[in-house]
């Protein structure tokens, strides 16, 4: 038997994913901001002069639970009325996710934003301080802890994946199938 010795082709793999399993962006990966995208109208409306595409809509504003103002609240959390309080701190750092979200306009310059680096950062932060005072919380403390971390994380999972579908989509219209599949 012969034999031959045929040239066998190189393989690549490439990933080209933008997020680790953990939903940390990768390293070297840049997100671009979300780009305008306009909604389809209802109906055809007769010849209408063409406006420029809206921006996204941005996550709904997350209800905090009320600081200082309902009272059976305060009733319910010692010292909920200091402004040094457990409950205040917790709003300060939600709040500073939520900016970072795009949930609400930042506190300093008024525009919303997305970061989800930032946001994540802040989910973590507040993950660590429910890890560290487990156990020591008033039952009304630890239910607003949870309760804001897992609304938080929800709208953090939502926006990653928004995110990835907006590169897919992005990455789609780049390529046809012939480029993939190598074929001209």
């Amino acid at each position: 038997m012969v034999e031959r010795e045929e040239e066998q082709p190189v393989i690549k793999v490439t990933d080209r994913r933008k997020f680790n399993l953990d939903g940390s962006l990768r390293e070297g990966v840049e997100v671009e901001p979300p780009k305008p995208v306009a909604e389809p109208p209802a109906a055809a409306p007769p010849a209408e002069e063409k406006t420029e595409a809206a921006a996204p809509p941005m996550p709904e504003e997350i209800d905090l639970p009320p600081v200082g103002d309902d009272e059976a609240f305060d009733d319910d959390i010692p010292g909920a009325e200091d402004p040094a309080s457990f409950v205040n701190f917790l709003s300060t750092l939600a709040t500073n996710a939520a900016a970072a979200l795009g949930a609400m306009p930042h506190p300093v310059t008024g525009q919303r934003s997305l970061d989800l680096d930032s946001g994540k950062y802040w989910l973590d932060v507040l993950g660590m301080l429910r890890d560290k005072t487990k156990g020591n919380l008033h039952p009304q403390e630890a239910r607003l802890l949870d309760g804001l971390l897992a609304d938080l994380r929800m709208q953090y999972v939502q926006l990653v994946r928004a995110t990835e579908d907006r590169l897919k989509k992005q990455a789609a219209q780049k390529f046809s199938a012939s480029d993939i599949l190598g074929k001209k």
